[in-house]
């Protein structure tokens, strides 16, 4: 009988992962506008109201409501109010000219559109529909109230949420420390683009491919990585990057080499410096998963396969990534989506096939599920999470994981 442990489900994997991830220490001052992907390292509370004041949402008149009890109604135009303008209380029996952004001066209670009104040159103005009390008006406050959390800690900020950091008058951010990321592929059969043309490319030699996903992975993670390029197919090679790396580095992450050949060295290579603590997922693609220690620093051994460290990369380093910065959200939710395929054949282990929405609203299958075609990867628009031992009939509904949110 084998005496191997039996493969871990991915799920129990990955909490043990996180449970291991504590938040790292320190934090980062960075400015706002360079803030994108970053953590929020506290809560960020507004110190003003937003909009400040009362303000037109819409280029028109600023009126009483009351004094417009029909339509037709002609009213002398008192003052004009350009956004960044104070205007004086309104006069009864007035209107102001009044364009978008501008404060709502005193009095007013409603605005009118101008395509719902005829000027008379800038002297007047005939009211050609009855205004409501409160129309076209932005409240105070209404987007943010003084002294609300706008932005939570653990929040990873996109675009929006920095925009709405700077409408608080908030220049520079406080944020999670980046983790700083080694990485390095083994394989005698790598070489690098650029390094051999393709016409002149040994017998089975192949271009290094996981280096390029998996750095830009690590850089959209919002690490700081240092790429150790490719080591040679030898214990005591490995041995040296991984010591090397250990030193400085909150993560190491290889690329090949975790399997169980003789040509396999990462493996007795983290054993030998640290630990190894986790190993070979049931997942397919992605079984040759490791983790362990090297020193002071998290090791993360991905299988070689493209597809397989690209999927377990999003599925597991990701989360692992996120939780070091103490992000709050380190998951989302699948969709159900019906299955427009028939997979007769489960595999035993958890599968993630790559599919694709398509215009009926269904999910298409690349026909070549091999862990080695990394173009099911470019084709795809997202996993299909299909649970062990489990046939789909067309029309089944499935578990669909957008790649959009993985790769965000």
């Amino acid at each position: 009988m084998s005496s191997r442990p039996p493969l871990r489900p991915l799920d129990d994997a990955l909490a043990d992962l996180l449970a291991r991830a504590r938040p790292l220490q320190g934090a980062d001052d960075v400015a706002t506008v360079d803030a994108d992907g970053r953590v929020l390292a506290e809560d960020l509370v507004s110190a003003l109201q937003v909009p400040p004041q009362d303000n037109s949402s819409m280029d028109g008149y600023a009126v009483r409501s009351a004094e417009i009890a029909d339509e037709g109604v002609v009213l002398p135009v008192s003052q004009r109010i350009a956004a960044g303008q104070a205007g004086a209380p309104l006069q009864p029996g007035t209107a102001a000219r009044i364009f978008t952004g501008a404060p709502v001066p005193e009095g007013a209670d409603a605005i009118v559109m101008q395509e719902d009104a005829e000027a008379s040159g800038d002297q007047a103005v005939r009211i050609l529909r009855v205004p409501d009390r409160g129309q076209w008006i932005r409240r105070s406050g209404e987007d943010v109230q003084r002294g609300a959390v706008v932005l939570q800690r653990g929040q990873r900020l996109d675009p929006a949420a920095c925009g709405l950091a700077a409408s608080i008058g908030r220049d520079r951010l406080r944020v999670a420390a980046r983790p700083k990321v080694a990485m390095f592929s083994t394989g005698d059969e790598l070489v690098l683009p650029g390094t051999v043309p393709p016409e002149q490319m040994p017998p089975g030699a192949i271009y290094n491919s996981n280096r390029f996903f998996l750095r830009q992975l690590l850089v959209r993670c919002g690490c700081e990585v240092s790429d150790l390029g490719i080591v040679p197919d030898r214990r005591d090679a490995t041995e040296a990057a991984l010591r090397s790396a250990a030193a400085a580095h909150d993560l190491i992450l290889t690329s090949g080499g975790v399997s169980v050949g003789e040509e396999d060295h990462i493996k007795p290579a983290v054993q030998a410096l640290g630990s190894l603590d986790l190993w070979q997922i049931a997942m397919k693609p992605g079984k040759p998963f490791a983790y362990g220690t090297v020193g002071g620093a998290h090791f993360i051994g991905l299988p070689g396969n493209p597809v397989s460290s690209f999927v377990t990369f999003l599925l597991l380093v990701r989360p692992f990534l996120l939780q070091l910065q103490g992000a709050s959200r380190l998951q989302w939710a699948a969709l159900q989506l019906p299955a427009h395929f028939d997979w007769k054949r489960p595999d035993r282990r958890r599968e993630f096939l790559r599919v694709r929405r398509n215009a009926q609203g269904g999910l298409d299958l690349f026909a070549n599920q091999s862990s080695g075609v990394l173009t099911s990867a470019v084709w795809a628009d997202g996993l299909l999470d299909n649970p062990a031992n489990q046939p789909i009939a067309h029309g089944d509904p499935v578990r669909f994981l957008p790649l959009a949110e993985l790769l965000a």
